[in-house]
């Protein structure tokens, strides 16, 4: 697609105020067009167009509202297919509030998140079938409905019976821009998890916004669909420019899928942006042709100087790797090294980097793919404003966002709500600057800050942003213990045998560039990658 069809694209499409909107509006301007891609039930890849969607997820709905459901909290649980989407679509399109299950929890943290929250439904996949029963039995559990989620076309289709019966039509159901329509049980890296409050509102102006100044076309989706990041990336975003994307059933599968569905664009962490381009360079020293890599990358980098842009046919054999067809990477969810977002950019992937959190919907600043800066997550989107509070004299303060994305509240938590508000601003708990141009560049977690008994604070994640740019160093994390700044490494020794020697000197090298209250004083590592969330994060409390 040329530049101006994508803005042109941009523009074509109304300022959505409900997610009902919005899925209305992909099924009417999609129509016999693909949606989605999936494996099947019969382990077969199969295809539903825009209408097919429309009509299970409205049965679907149809069929909820027949067993009660209406004014009613229903929880999903399931891993990433196709049925997921089309309950969750069935769900959110009426007057029902949805609460996504993180399908990695044990079931007594499903039972308590369904205990907290009120559900009266839920839909489960046959993979959790066991746990479906052992929440049955659960006391305090409150779920009158059960149904599963891989019957969900035959329960459309009851649903739709149902419809010419007479029944009351759930499409006739208002369901009004304010109308809770989310309670997200954020999947922290620290503490236990709150219930976001998000309205249809919310989402729909997150997503409105988004798309405003982002436009894709076909991608793949892999990023757990129980998180927020994936319905404005992927789900819901779908449906506003009426794309395709293929629905990956597990990262296990990732790199077969990417190369045999040719993504434009996808969405991921830093964590797999970071990965990508180190198997980018492991794979051409293996192959022995880095030097021929870094003598393209020159020749490359100075023809840009004159407006000349080959680097797609330079590097069509990295591209090809990558499906033939990635021009795009959205990133946001923790801290990425400027060294991966320039290095894939200058062989021809733009690295588009965000900043977002839950309780706003989730994406509050984003690069443009003709304004952006290296090292910053963007400049806000058009339904909020940023500011820094109390910036030190650095311009470093607290991130504070107002605007239509910013939640409701925590779900039964009115104290938690209250100290997480400055007025009408919502206090994110995280530290950045703004710079002259209004581009927001994030330096790290207020909880995660590191307080030394000098009085001296220390971001970790500015620590750990520059100790992942070492080749073997595949993860890392940096916390204070008795009083001393400690990196904690796992490393990669296939690509580097002697890592373990290595990491000290180039600690120490790093620390010569450092203020002394920043530097290093223990190294530790370990045989085994860090416990993630299920969004790849790291957990930072992984040793309680």
């Amino acid at each position: 697609m040329k530049k101006k069809d994508k803005i042109n694209k941009m523009k074509s499409f109304p300022d959505f105020v409900t997610v009902k909107d919005i899925v209305a509006y992909g099924a009417k301007n999609g129509g016999d067009k693909k949606q989605f891609m999936y494996t099947d039930l019969g382990k077969k890849v199969a295809t539903k167009t825009f209408n097919e969607v429309w009509y299970d997820s409205t049965g679907m709905g149809q069929y909820l509202y027949s067993k009660g459901m209406r004014n009613k909290k229903v929880a999903i649980l399931g891993e990433n297919s196709y049925y997921w989407i089309a309950c969750y679509y069935a769900v959110v399109t009426g007057r029902i509030v949805a609460v996504p299950l993180d399908p990695k929890l044990p079931t007594a943290d499903l039972a308590d998140i369904l205990i907290r929250s009120g559900c009266e439904g839920l839909i489960y996949s046959d993979d959790f079938a066991s746990d479906a029963e052992a929440l049955k039995n659960t006391p305090g559990v409150a779920v009158k409905e059960y149904f599963r989620m891989d019957d969900v076309e035959n329960l459309a289709k009851l649903g739709h019976a149902e419809l010419k019966k007479g029944a009351e039509s759930y499409l006739d159901d208002e369901v009004l821009p304010d109308d809770l329509a989310f309670i997200v049980y954020t999947s922290g890296t620290t503490g236990k998890s709150k219930g976001v409050m998000l309205t249809q509102k919310n989402v729909a102006t997150d997503v409105t916004s988004t798309c405003r100044v982002m436009c894709a076309e076909n991608a793949i989706a892999f990023l757990p669909f129980h998180h927020c990041f994936s319905w404005g990336s992927a789900l819901f975003a779908s449906c506003v420019f009426t794309e395709w994307g293929y629905i990956c059933p597990s990262l296990r599968t990732l790199e077969k899928d990417i190369k045999d569905y040719h993504p434009q664009n996808f969405s991921a962490v830093p964590l797999a942006v970071e990965t990508i381009y180190k198997k980018i360079w492991f794979t051409v020293k293996k192959q022995g042709k880095e030097e021929i890599l870094k003598k393209g990358l020159k020749i490359s980098k100075f023809l840009l100087k004159f407006g000349i842009d080959i680097r797609r046919k330079i590097f069509k054999e990295v591209i090809d790797n990558l499906g033939g067809n990635l021009e795009v990477i959205i990133c946001g969810g923790a801290y990425l090294d400027t060294k991966y977002e320039q290095g894939l950019t200058d062989l021809g992937i733009q690295i588009i980097n965000g900043y977002g959190i839950s309780e706003c919907s989730p994406i509050v600043t984003v690069n443009r793919i003709d304004n952006y800066k290296f090292g910053s997550v963007g400049l806000p989107i058009p339904c909020n404003e940023v500011k820094i509070n109390e910036p030190d004299a650095d311009g470093v303060g607290e991130i504070y966002v107002r605007g239509t994305n910013v939640m409701k509240g925590y779900y039964n938590d009115p104290e938690s709500t209250a100290e997480a508000f400055d007025g009408d601003w919502f206090k994110t708990g995280d530290f950045g600057r703004l710079d002259e141009d209004g581009f927001l560049f994030f330096v790290g977690r207020k909880k995660n800050l590191i307080v030394l008994s000098n009085g001296k604070n220390v971001s970790p994640e500015e620590l750990e942003d520059k100790l992942i740019s070492i080749d073997y160093v595949k993860e890392v994390v940096v916390y204070g213990e008795n009083d001393m700044i400690t990196a904690e490494f796992f490393l990669d020794t296939v690509l580097e045998p002697e890592a373990e020697k290595k990491i000290k000197s180039d600690v120490n090298n790093l620390n010569k560039q450092l203020p002394g209250y920043k530097r290093i004083a223990k190294i530790k590592t370990r045989d085994s990658e860090f416990p993630k969330t299920t969004t790849l994060k790291i957990r930072r409390n992984y040793k309680n």
